[in-house]
């Protein structure tokens, strides 16, 4: 057995000890310094968590507090195992890589975030139709509260935040901008600044506003209808290539397989 494996297995035992006799324990020692913790939390954390697993049951300072002990587990297991020959380059790298541990949640739930932008992008148009039914009967900030309940459960969080935003006083154009870079896919910026013109028209002339804000949305469901279509004949282009390969390559091999017995014989 190798000194630097006694060492972890040392470790290992006396942590186990410790937090077994009440000495010491992680999660209060966590709890304790979530000050200090909590600002390694990103900004767009909470909102990733959502848009992943929506809002039901979601203990966020549990799942983040995961987070920092897997880290610190890291940092600490790396420490013994460069115990015997410890300097300033290898706590660094013990740092470094907690961090990376610290960071990997954050940048799987990134990744599913942007595999589902595409997703995003086909479904706001037919959301803002629907806001748009809304609007000719309600005032726009009326419409998006309104609109909450049937909108695709990925827009919901933002849609709560725009209108907690408005209901507060904010009147600016910045509520909307904020909802558009939460998403922000195509002309998902153009929309909201017309959503938001919209609302400060007056009543008589909000029909063309509304007209040319429907135009708009028309224009994006054609696109996200030949979006859809585009990836049906990729994906029937990939399939077609896999079976072209997958056929060539059995009649390859076929054909070498023949011209070796032909040989033998």
């Amino acid at each position: 057995m190798s000194t630097g494996f006694m060492f972890i297995l040392i470790g290992i035992v006396l942590v186990f000890l410790l937090e077994y006799n009440n000495h010491f324990s992680s999660r209060k020692f966590i709890k304790d310094n979530s000050v200090y913790f909590n600002g390694l939390m990103e900004s767009d954390y909470k909102f990733l968590l959502e848009v992943k697993y929506g809002k039901s049951d979601l203990d966020i300072e549990k799942l983040f507090n995961q987070r920092v002990r897997n880290g610190l587990i890291t940092i600490v297991v790396l420490f013994f195992i460069f115990l015997q020959n410890i300097n300033f380059t290898y706590i660094v790298a013990a740092v470094l890589a907690g961090f990376g541990v610290f960071k990997v949640q954050y940048l799987q739930l990134k990744s599913f975030y942007k595999a589902n932008l595409n997703r995003i992008n086909l479904m706001l148009p037919y959301y803002l139709k629907g806001l748009e039914i809304l609007i000719q009967h309600y005032t726009v900030p009326v419409a998006l509260a309104r609109s909450i309940n049937t909108a695709p459960e990925i827009f919901k969080p933002g849609l709560e935040r725009l209108i907690a935003k408005i209901d507060a006083g904010d009147s600016s154009v910045q509520p909307y901008m904020d909802f558009a870079q939460e998403y922000p896919v195509r002309d998902s910026m153009r929309m909201m600044r017309l959503l938001y013109r919209l609302g400060l028209g007056s009543q008589e002339n909000k029909q063309e506003s509304l007209l040319m804000f429907s135009r708009t949305i028309s224009t994006l469901q054609n696109k996200a209808r030949e979006q859809k279509y585009q990836e049906r004949l990729d994906k029937m282009e990939r399939k077609t290539m896999v079976m072209l390969f997958a056929t060539g390559g059995g009649i390859l091999l076929f054909l070498l397989l023949s011209m070796m017995m032909m040989m033998n014989f």
